[in-house]
């Protein structure tokens, strides 16, 4: 028996593959599903099974495209009701993986169709659980996503998740593993732990929704509590799951279009493409092309795009490091972003050679920042998270989150200058290549951010004034 956890930092998503006497199946696979075709053929066995443990909305699964290369049946849980051929498996039904078997848990709550999958070894003995969305590290999965497909409120599907786990996961022997399917940094959840993996009696002593005495009242209560609205582009990633999709390899083909720099701008034109630059902020303040977004492929890539370019359908061209094109459309694909219409050729040196128009960042280090800054008449935007603010701030500063951009750019003075910031600069240059897309041109960029903030003198507070925070 193998059992391997695939996991991508970039969505906190762990997929499975799993092996016994010749045969594999995968659990939860990323879009690019080359990866697991290459470990098959390189352990000599066939994929068999593959489990899919709910319509995932963070992320675009491989299932289709695997399924079509390799003749595996795909199953769902119970209630599920996909678009193409698949095995709706039924509660407790039982699929074989040479000497392993494989049990559907139904666990309904995060969304209806959610489902658990229990590994028995070749003595029959409880090895392991693919939990999916219905229980985390620390953390159990929200409840509020699939309410219109259910139904339901959420409240009610909290409901149906606190017995799922009650019923179905707690009753399971201590030493029984939990493989989940995402850890810290998944908007599946609100407290997930940086841990991947652990077991059910771990979990019954650490995790706060399973608390032994805790009624189903005080669990509503509490996994409801201070959920953040679902990025935009979740909805869209269910449908596809659900109904299905382009081939990663056409998404890919179309994405690998070089242009020289006078076809990049014609396509631009005649597309209404949006342009997306891929390289560090280090390197794109300094130079890029106008009215591009910088979202920084070495970072929380996929999900800020998600969170940024709300339609999945959007044309998209590239500007990347050489070499990276490939890595980008990718990433991209992952989170159902397949309108990827071509790349720059020679990056972005290649548009400045040509002598094209380019823009830049004003941008100033942290200590320049501390000298510029006057407390009570400056104007500070901090746009790390409202968790992040309150721990500690600028004194003064306004608490705008880089994810809400959209509601408070409207309240922005053009005529009044003010600074920004995030943690550490990633974040604020997607704020300020938004901004400056939009026309905003009155303000100045901090580079390091926070962290670097915090080593001056400058003062900071983490008493919060709610007249400064967005809500």
């Amino acid at each position: 028996m193998k059992i391997e956890q695939i996991y991508t930092g970039c969505l906190a998503q762990g997929a499975y593959y799993i092996t016994s006497n010749g045969e594999a199946a995968i659990i939860d696979p990323l879009r690019e599903v080359q990866p697991y075709l290459d470990r098959a053929a390189k352990d000599g066995v066939k994929i068999k099974y593959i489990f899919e443990t709910h319509f995932h909305a963070d992320f675009v699964s491989g299932h289709l495209d695997l399924s079509k290369k390799t003749g595996a049946a795909i199953v769902y849980g119970p209630t599920a009701k996909p678009e193409f051929d698949c095995i709706v498996a039924t509660d407790g039904q039982i699929f074989e993986i040479g000497d392993l078997k494989i049990k559907t848990l139904h666990t309904p709550g995060h969304t209806m169709e959610s489902t658990t999958y229990l590994l028995q070894d070749a003595q029959g003995k409880d090895h392991a659980i693919f939990s999916g969305d219905t229980l985390f590290i620390g953390d159990v999965g929200r409840p509020d996503l699939a309410q219109k497909a259910a139904s339901m409120t959420q409240e009610q599907l909290a409901a149906t998740l606190f017995h799922s786990l009650r019923n179905k996961i707690m009753t399971l022997a201590d030493d029984v593993i939990v493989y989940p399917a995402h850890g810290a940094g998944s908007a599946c959840g609100k407290n997930m732990s940086k841990e991947t993996v652990s077991t059910i009696g771990e979990q019954k002593a650490n995790n706060y929704a399973l608390r032994a005495d805790m009624t189903e009242q005080e669990f509503v209560k509490e996994v409801t509590d201070g959920l953040l609205p679902p990025p935009g582009y979740f909805g869209m990633n269910v449908a596809m799951n659900k109904k299905g999709y382009e081939s990663f390899e056409s998404v890919l083909n179309n994405g690998m279009r070089a242009l020289s720099p006078a076809a990049f701008e014609a396509a631009a034109e005649e597309s209404g493409a949006l342009i997306l630059d891929t390289r560090a902020a280090s390197e794109f303040y300094l130079g890029y092309v106008p009215q591009s977004i910088n979202i920084g492929l070495n970072g929380d890539f996929a999900p800020w795009v998600g969170a940024m370019i709300v339609d999945v359908k959007q044309p998209i061209l590239l500007v990347t490091d050489l070499g990276k094109e490939e890595e980008a459309v990718t990433r991209l694909s992952r989170v159902g972003f397949d309108n990827v219409v071509g790349h720059l050729a020679g990056s972005f040196a290649a548009w400045k050679a040509s002598g094209k128009e380019a823009d830049t960042v004003n941008r100033i280090n942290a200590d320049t920042f501390a000298s510029q800054v006057k407390i009570g008449e400056s104007v500070v935007v901090d746009v790390r998270k409202e968790s992040e603010y309150a721990a500690e701030h600028v004194a003064e500063a306004y608490s705008k989150p880089l994810a809400f951009i959209n509601d408070w750019v409207k309240d922005i003075n053009p005529e009044e200058h003010f600074f920004l910031h995030c943690a550490g600069g990633y974040r604020s240059m997607i704020a300020a290549s938004i901004l400056q897309a939009r026309g905003y041109r009155n303000f100045t960029e901090v580079d390091g951010g926070f962290n670097a903030i915090a080593k001056t003198n400058i003062p900071k507070t983490n008493f919060v004034c709610q007249s400064k925070v967005l809500k």
